[in-house]
């Protein structure tokens, strides 16, 4: 069993609000909480020129750093251990969170310092008011108000991204499926 039958077993059903779960199958993205599915994110992440839609970029990555978090800890939880640990997780500085997934080996060493980088733009963003303010630094210097700085930016943004799916899924595919089927059945 996986997330296509999963989502095919519950599909029409009243379901427990016990459960809180990003689902990613194939390119769709799935997100199970109080008993309902929505849609989630697209699997794409479409940035561009401008501040909003670079935060958004970011806010859509720290989305899925925290779901994996609770993945490993809580799993499908939506009941208080779920809500504490988001609490807490909003506390944590998301360089923090990037240490914690070296630490715990999700993410290697090399991307670690990626995804570090490219969140520098992200804390620069939110203390400017345009990006014309705003540089990245991957190996050298490049401006994100310049057309090849922001491609820079943005290729290795969608890349970082790529990755960051792939390892959510892995998490996911931890998911004792039948089991959640059991929890969340009336």
């Amino acid at each position: 069993m996986g997330v296509s039958y999963f989502l095919k077993s519950i599909k029409g059903k009243k379901t427990s609000p016990k459960v809180r779960l990003y689902l990613i199958d194939k390119d769709k993205h799935y997100f199970f909480n109080e008993g309902l599915v929505k849609e989630g994110f697209d699997s794409k992440l479409l940035v561009s020129k401008n501040r909003d839609s670079v935060l958004s970029a970011f806010s859509k990555m720290a989305f899925l750093f925290d779901e994996i978090i609770r993945l490993r800890i809580v799993k499908y939880s939506n009941q208080s251990d779920s809500k504490e640990l988001l609490y807490l997780l909003n506390l944590v500085p998301i360089n923090r969170k990037i240490r914690t997934f070296l630490d715990w080996k999700v993410f290697g060493a090399e991307f670690t310092r990626d995804m570090s980088r490219l969140f520098e733009v992200r804390n620069d963003t939110v203390h400017c008011i345009s990006l014309n303010e705003v540089q990245y630094n991957p190996k050298n210097i490049v401006y994100l108000s310049s057309t090849s700085g922001f491609k820079k930016f943005t290729t290795d943004l969608q890349k970082a991204w790529k990755t960051l799916l792939n390892t959510y899924v892995k998490e996911q595919e931890k998911i004792d499926w039948e089991r959640l089927t059991k929890d969340i059945s009336y």
